[in-house]
């Protein structure tokens, strides 16, 4: 049933026996230098932009301090147990998300969607990258550019909240300063001229430089406009990086990352010290961690937990099954997993602190409640904090700090998807693994041709369309499929022994819990929610035209069409005489699933009793639990 084993060679003077079993010698296909290269390049993958924008938020809005309740029940109940399962597959076959389908090749498509998801998320995510490079260089301009209502992007309706601040402007007028009730009209000789009432339509300074500089944005999807050559430019040195990050895969890769995913800490850690020294800090804290334990009889806090969690560490996606394969074959994955899931889910908690000194500072300043300050999303990393740099003394040095720390996070979790990518390409295409800065260029020059129409007047509604809909459905399918394969099909039991040879002692009888029952109820009631709360996607108050949306459900669906037409071609391509006989077999192993290790492969054994009767069999063992 497996096919033949690698054979051996004599170990050479600078090997050892660890060397030899961890790959098979004719595959060349790389591995970690050092074992902090990858739990370095694995924080960078799980602590994305998400982390910082969008935990703290979740966490204030649902409770404070009690939402971490819920957090740490889906990360021990979901996040936990399928981050294990997908480094346990990647490291124990040594192949990418294209390969690990072997154990059941009738799931094939699964692998083939991952992929899908990759490409898309690959061909737009580095836009944000992109955005945060044209603020960081637009930081080292005094005065901060987003700061003033007298540049040829500003309109009329402009007016600057900081300035307005400073004023001593009486209370009795009437003006609500801070919800934009005013409006400032500068000169070229006066800072202010006048005050007057204003429309409900006003726009801050911080507003109009993202909208109408940063992005150029357009009036719809239907006006593409041109590029925007400052951010083109802006496109490519972002994509510049990456390739040069990547040049040698993950040789190269697990040396940058001892920066990109360092410093984001270090600059967080300045973030916070400054933070503690403003007026209004504590209050922000507070706000952000007082437990409010009433919130918790809320389901929809429940299911934002679960969703934070799922997206955060990345489990259906492929990169986790991707960096995991280039692991020494006895490497202890179950203590790597656990040790990177708290490390990066606490690396939210932590941002929060640094991000809502700052809130709170800027509420003390307004004279503002924190919850009517703080915004999620790329509203708060584009507009909010911009706002508060400029308020503290030295801004533009505060402003780099941060946009460094910012464009550090996302091109760590860039670096992740191109390379699961690349991977999937050479374990098609072995060839190419002698040539990966040839690769790396392929690859790279790929993405920046076909992401330029990002860098259009457009670019925005484009970005929300496919980051909308490319990920809502397939992921939580992906990874409800995931604990059913390797839950039930090919069982819980044989995975455990899979991963016994690994590490040498079994698996915790919490994880078979966690993957045959409570992770997929789970990721059932998370995909029902997500189809639940489904709404169109907005960019302000623009809504997309009925031809887009259409467009955005073919995206949703990219990714789910390869499982039922794979499924297909692997009934076809099954032993057996007959359609039935066939479609048992392709829930059987292939010959291509075995470990990457020539020693463990020649030691694997596969009790054919295990697949006689193919599925039912299967599942009744599971349900009974019985050893062979």
């Amino acid at each position: 049933m497996y096919a033949e084993c690698a054979v051996e060679e004599p170990l050479s003077n600078d090997q050892s026996s660890d060397d030899i079993e961890s790959d098979q010698p004719e595959v060349e296909r790389g591995r970690w230098s050092a074992k902090l290269d990858y739990m370095l390049s694995m924080i960078g993958y799980c602590v994305g932009l998400g982390n910082i924008w969008r935990f703290p938020y979740l966490c204030m809005r649902n409770g404070g301090g009690a939402f971490l309740i819920p957090f740490l029940f889906f990360l021990l109940a979901a996040g936990l147990p399928l981050y294990f399962m997908e480094v346990s597959l990647g490291q124990f076959t040594g192949r990418g998300c294209f390969h690990v389908w072997e154990a059941s090749p009738i799931f094939k498509g699964i692998g083939v969607g991952m992929f899908n998801v990759l490409f898309v998320v690959t061909l737009y995510y580095n836009i944000i990258n992109t955005w945060t490079l044209y603020y960081l260089g637009s930081s080292f301009i005094s005065p901060l550019p987003w700061t003033g209502c007298d540049n040829d992007w500003n309109t009329p309706r402009c007016f600057h909240r900081s300035s307005i601040m400073t004023q001593r402007i009486d209370n009795d007028t009437g003006y609500d300063l801070f919800n934009a009730s005013s409006t400032i009209l500068q000169d070229q000789n006066t800072t202010v001229s006048s005050v007057i009432k204003a429309s409900s339509n006003s726009t801050t300074s911080q507003e109009e430089f993202w909208f109408h500089r940063v992005l150029t944005i357009s009036r719809g999807l239907d006006e593409v406009g041109g590029l925007n050559w400052q951010l083109t430019l802006c496109f490519l040195g972002a994509w510049l990086v990456v390739f040069l990050c990547l040049i040698k895969g993950v040789k190269s890769l697990g040396k940058v990352v001892y920066v990109t995913a360092t410093l984001p800490y270090l600059l967080l850690a300045v973030i916070l010290i400054k933070g503690l020294t403003l007026p209004g800090a504590v209050d922000g804290i507070l706000f952000y961690i007082r437990p409010d334990f009433n919130k918790l009889a809320n389901v929809q806090v429940w299911l934002e937990a679960g969703l934070q969690v799922f997206y955060s560490l990345g489990p259906g996606w492929g990169p986790l099954i991707t960096m995991a394969s280039y692991n020494k074959f006895r490497n202890n994955c179950y203590r790597d997993a656990v040790t990177l899931t708290f490390i990066s889910e606490g690396t939210s908690i932590f941002g929060g602190f640094a991000i809502f000194t700052i809130v709170g500072f800027m509420a003390h300043q307004a004279g503002k409640p924190v919850d009517e300050v703080v915004q999620a999303g790329p509203g708060l990393a584009y507009l909010v904090y911009p706002e508060a740099l400029s308020q503290l003394p030295f801004p533009n040095m505060w402003a780099v700090v941060f946009f460094v720390m910012l464009f550090t996070v996302g091109l760590d979790s860039q670096f992740a998807t191109v390379e699961a990518c690349m991977t999937a390409v050479s374990d098609i295409v072995p060839s190419m693994r002698r040539r990966k800065a040839l690769l790396a260029f392929l690859t790279c020059s790929f993405f920046v041709l076909t992401g330029l129409i990002l860098c259009t007047e457009c670019g925005l509604y484009i970005f929300q369309l496919l980051d909308w809909y490319i990920a809502a459905f397939s992921l939580p399918v992906f990874a409800l499929l995931e604990c059913i394969v390797f839950g039930w099909i090919y069982g819980a039991d044989n995975l455990s022994r899979d991963i016994e040879m690994m590490l040498g002692r079994g698996v915790p009888v919490y994880m078979r819990i966690m993957w045959c029952i409570v992770t997929p109820v789970i990721l059932t009631l998370l995909l029902i929610s997500t189809i639940y709360t489904y709404r169109p996607p907005m960019v302000g108050d623009y809504t997309y035209p009925l031809y887009a949306r259409a467009i955005g459900w073919l995206v949703a669906a990219l990714p789910l069409i390869p499982i039922p037409v794979c499924a297909l071609h692997a009934v076809r391509k099954s032993p057996g005489n007959t359609w039935i006989q066939r479609f048992y077999s392709s829930f059987q192993p292939s010959d291509k699933w075995k470990p990457i290790s020539a020693r463990a492969c020649e030691k694997y054994k596969v009790d054919n009793k295990l697949f006689r009767g193919g599925f039912k069999a299967v599942v009744l063992r599971n349900l009974l639990g019985k050893n062979s």
